[in-house]
């Protein structure tokens, strides 16, 4: 895998996906039984036809057809599942179709939601396509028009999987087989956004009309400790904002509860929808902004040299303006949240200090 991304000025290396994986152990097995000889390299198509190599390991003859299996790749942006070993065990039949099953550790579905049916292996519409076209393509070569069985196992998945979200989302058993490129690429924010979007899918398809979404740990420990209310209809949106009020809205979502550190809701408030630090920081210009609205020009200067927004609450309160500042950081950051989804959703707000608890 020669595939490289600059992230943050570093060459980062691509891998590639447990999909990729399954694909490429399925291909080498149905080249095996046509042409009788071990492989050790095979060539897959991935979804936007770029050709891969990928490196085939066990491969084995039986009585029943061939095994072969792929170690996973990562690249240099390792996950719960690099370096393991994905199988496929492939046998020709006399159906007519291309059949995929999954076998030892690949995971069952048990909710709706996903890209999978309930009750069937959790292997993915895209990876399953890739596996039956390569395949399809091998059979081809060799002129074969009849049936072809591959389930594809994975040994070490259902130990694997307890590093994954899969629980959460009804996938029980194993890992799953994923990926809608076919390549991992480092650091990949769309992955993270991808399965924000399966999570509300999940929670939406539980019946939930109502969401609960909060950034992240800090918040999660604020809610159970102070609010606890947080259940099955739960989100984690890390600073992907933004993202989430979208797929709220394109899942008809009916209302959404926020709740936020202060310090992360007043980037709300500027309009910020992704408050990750690389896209800016304007924090403490925000509150010097509302600060001299309300009054506090004199603590202007002090708000912009604060270096956390705990103390510029501490500022706030001291001068007896904190409530009128954060009403306003409130009304700000429901502008923008409420224009984000059209005013389609019912927005609610709750804005925390880990200080002094709920500012709003």
């Amino acid at each position: 895998m020669e595939d490289y991304v600059i992230k943050n000025g570093k060459k980062l290396r691509c891998g590639f996906t447990t999909g990729t994986c399954a694909t490429a152990a399925a291909t080498a097995a149905a080249l095996m039984i046509f042409t009788g000889k071990p492989v050790d390299k095979v060539s897959v198509k991935l979804p936007k036809n770029k050709m891969l190599i990928i490196d085939i390991e066990e491969p084995y003859f039986d009585v029943h057809g061939v095994r072969c299996c792929v170690k996973k790749d990562s690249g240099d942006d390792p996950d719960s599942t690099d370096g393991i070993l994905i199988y496929a065990d492939v046998s020709l039949d006399d159906s007519g179709k291309i059949h995929i099953d999954g076998g030892k550790g690949v995971g069952r579905v048990t909710q709706k939601g996903l890209d999978c049916p309930i009750g069937g292996p959790a292997i993915n519409s895209v990876p399953r396509k890739m596996i039956t076209e390569n395949v399809q393509r091998i059979c081809e070569e060799y002129g074969y028009k009849d049936g072809v069985s591959i389930i594809i196992s994975v040994p070490e998945g259902e130990e694997r999987a307890k590093k994954t979200f899969n629980s959460q989302l009804g996938i029980v058993g194993g890992i799953s087989i994923i990926g809608t490129t076919g390549i991992v690429e480092p650091m990949s924010e769309k992955a993270l956004i991808d399965s924000l979007k399966i999570e509300m899918q999940v929670i939406k398809e539980k019946g939930f009309n109502k969401l609960l979404a909060f950034p992240g740990n800090y918040a999660e420990r604020f809610i159970d400790n102070n609010l606890g209310i947080r259940g099955e209809n739960s989100l984690k949106f890390s600073n992907y904002l933004g993202e989430v009020l979208d797929f709220a809205l394109e899942l008809d979502f009916k209302e959404i509860l926020i709740v936020g550190h202060v310090g992360k809701m007043v980037k709300v408030a500027g309009g910020m929808m992704n408050t990750h630090s690389s896209n800016g920081d304007f924090r403490m210009e925000v509150f010097g902004c509302y600060a001299g609205l309300f009054g506090g020009s004199s603590i202007v200067s002090e708000i912009l040299s604060s270096v956390t927004t705990e103390n510029v609450i501490d500022i706030l309160r001291r001068e007896r303006i904190e409530k009128q500042v954060i009403q306003k950081v409130t009304e700000r950051a429901l502008y923008y949240i409420n224009r984000r989804v059209g005013n389609n959703i019912k927005t609610k707000l709750i804005i925390y200090s880990n200080n002094h608890g709920i500012l709003n």
